[in-house]
């Protein structure tokens, strides 16, 4: 598949051992459209046999790492049209890319500047490590937008923010969560001056670089099968919760008033 939005330089760093991939769309926004959300799905495919790369770091624009699912898409507008099996079907396209790159055997660090919404939130806590800019913040919009955080990122907030945190972000969809909060909750692992997180983040991959990398390998692989083992006991049910969830009146009540920049009013139907 032809890349539109997504670029990799490998070959950096000690011995060549760091990658870099850059999903930019030009745009200062970033938002997840299923073509891009296709494509950055499809980047551990490039690393699957590469023995010689040990840490990829993701990273956006300067200004937005992503502003998550693009409701704008022509391709995503299309669900209301769409059979349940199909729209079902659809909305697995999210959690895959989520997956696969939890599923890497490269250690893998998220450099992020701005905004990180939604879906691009559900992507770097897929993750190993996120570092970011001082003036970046994260904000989890789904359940104001009338549907359920899906793509499996629930038990991956939990592990890393615990059960009250989890639930503050999701809930208070509106509420951003700023650098600081963000790294006293434990999104994040560290945050550093606007500009410097791409920076920051090839530091730290460079310290893991020069570490033997089979055993680095290993580690991380046994600490992801302990710490994701019961994560199919609840995200299993993603797709079609947020199916689901997309066939009331607050769902087309929420994505009506954020097109139309106004306050929801919900009826719980």
């Amino acid at each position: 598949m032809e890349r539109r939005f997504v670029e990799i330089e490998k070959g950096l760093g000690p011995q060549g051992r760091i990658a870099v991939v850059r999903y930019d769309r030009g745009d200062n926004i970033n938002a997840l459209s299923h073509q891009a959300m296709r494509e950055l799905r499809d980047v551990p495919r490039d690393f699957e046999d590469d023995l010689e790369t040990s840490v990829v770091i993701l990273t956006g624009s300067a200004k937005a790492f992503s502003a998550g699912f693009d409701l704008k898409d022509p391709e995503g507008r299309q669900r209301d049209t769409l059979a349940i099996g199909e729209r079902i079907h659809r909305q697995r396209l999210g959690p895959k890319m989520c997956k696969a790159w939890q599923d890497m055997e490269q250690v893998t660090i998220a450099a992020i500047e701005g905004h990180c919404v939604g879906g691009g939130a559900a992507l770097v806590v897929a993750l190993d490590f996120r570092t970011c800019g001082r003036s970046a913040h994260f904000r989890i919009p789904e359940v104001e937008l009338g549907m359920n955080m899906s793509w499996g990122s629930i038990p991956r907030m939990l592990a890393l923010m615990g059960p009250a945190r989890t639930k503050q972000a999701v809930i208070l969809a509106s509420d951003r969560i700023g650098a600081a909060e963000a790294l006293d909750w434990g999104l994040v692992e560290s945050v550093v001056e606007d500009g410097q997180a791409l920076p920051a983040a090839m530091a730290f991959a460079e310290r893991i670089a020069r570490q033997p990398p089979i055993p680095v390998r290993m580690s991380k692989t046994t600490v992801n099968r302990f710490a994701y083992a019961l994560d199919d006991l609840g995200s299993h049910m993603d797709a079609d919760q947020n199916v689901l969830t997309g066939l009331t009146e607050d769902y087309r009540e929420g994505t009506a008033a954020f097109r139309e920049k106004r306050t929801p009013a919900f009826k719980g139907r």
